[in-house]
C-alpha cells in the first residue's frame, strides 16, 4: 500500500526558527508547525510576548521554545540560530516572518496619518528597510550554516500582496474625508522579499535548501466596519482572511508536501490579485 500523503507533512523531529513569532501570523505559523510536530523557537524583539507564546504551546503539550532576536543585529541573528542548536540539536526551517508592517486595526488606529509619500521620513525609510530586507539577509545568513552543514533545510519568506501590486490607497479613506496611507516603504520592501528569495533558491541549486515565499492576503484582527467591508469587495471571496487561513499553506511550504517547489511564490490571497 502507497504511503498516506499525510505524511508528507509531519514535521516530527524537525526544528522550525520562527521570528516575528510574537505577531498575529507569526503565532499561528508557530502553532501550525509544533501541532504537525516540530520543534519550534519562537523568535521576536517583543521577547516577553515570545515567550509567553511559547507557553502556551508547551502547556498543550508541543515542543516550542523562546528567544529574543534583534534581525538588524548579525550578533543576535546568530545567537538565535546557536539557541536553536543547543535547546533542540538542528535547525531544519526557516520562517522569516519578522519585519515592519503598518497596521490598520483598532489598536493602531490613525497611526498612518503620516505616510504620505511626499514627506515621508528617510529615517523611518531606511528602518524599514534595515528590518524587512537586511533582517531577513541576517536570519537566512544565520540560518543556512547549520543547513548547509546537515545537507537540507527550508527557507520560507513572508511576502504581501502589496508587493505584487500596489496599495490601494482608496481602502484607507474615511467617510469624514480623513485619510491614511500604506506607506512606501511596505510596497518596496515586499517585493524585494521576492527577489531575495528567488536569489537564494537559485544560489542554494544542487545543496537541497529549499526556498519559497508566501503571499498573504488581509487577515481580520478585529478591524473595523468600514475597512473590512472596503477590503472585503477588492476580494474575489468577499472577506479577509480568517486568523487561521495561512497555516496550511505555510505547513506546506515548511514540509515534505512541497519537496519540489523551490524559488515560487505561494498567495493566499482570497483573490485579490486575480482580478
Amino acid at each position: 500500500m502507497a504511503e498516506s500523503i499525510l505524511k508528507k507533512f509531519e514535521m516530527t523531529g524537525k526544528t522550525v526558527i520562527v521570528t516575528g513569532a510574537a505577531g498575529l501570523l507569526g503565532k499561528q505559523f508557530s502553532l501550525a508547525l509544533a501541532q504537525a510536530g516540530a520543534n519550534v523557537l519562537l523568535a521576536d524583539l517583543a521577547e516577553e510576548s515570545a515567550v509567553k507564546n511559547a507557553l502556551e504551546l508547551k502547556n498543550e503539550g508541543l515542543s516550542a521554545a523562546a528567544v529574543r532576536v534583534d534581525v538588524t543585529d548579525p550578533a543576535s541573528t546568530k545567537a538565535m540560530v546557536e539557541d536553536a542548536l543547543s535547546v533542540f540539536g538542528s535547525v531544519d526551517v526557516l520562517i522569516n516572518s519578522a519585519a515592519l508592517d503598518p497596521k490598520f486595526d483598532p489598536a493602531n488606529a490613525g497611526s498612518q496619518v503620516a505616510n504620505a509619500f511626499e514627506t515621508y521620513s528617510l529615517e523611518s525609510w531606511r528602518t524599514a528597510l534595515d528590518v524587512n530586507l537586511t533582517g531577513m539577509f541576517l536570519a537566512s545568513q544565520a540560518a543556512v550554516a547549520p543547513m548547509l552543514e546537515a545537507g537540507s533545510g527550508v527557507i520560507v519568506n513572508i511576502c504581501s500582496t502589496y508587493g505584487l501590486a500596489g496599495p490601494d490607497q482608496r481602502l484607507y479613506e474615511r467617510p469624514d474625508g480623513s485619510r491614511s496611507f500604506k506607506p512606501v516603504y511596505y510596497s518596496v520592501t515586499k517585493a524585494g522579499v521576492l527577489g531575495f528569495t528567488r536569489y537564494l533558491a537559485t544560489y542554494y541549486a544542487g545543496k537541497n535548501i529549499r526556498v519559497n515565499a508566501l503571499t498573504p492576503g488581509g487577515v481580520y484582527n478585529n478591524h473595523d466596519e468600514v475597512f473590512t467591508k472596503q477590503y472585503s469587495s477588492r476580494t474575489v471571496l468577499g472577506r479577509m482572511a480568517n486568523i487561521d487561513e495561512m497555516s496550511a499553506a505555510m505547513l506546506f511550504l515548511c514540509s515534505d508536501a512541497s519537496s519540489y517547489m523551490t524559488g515560487s511564490n505561494l498567495v493566499v490571497d482570497g483573490g485579490w490579485t486575480a482580478w
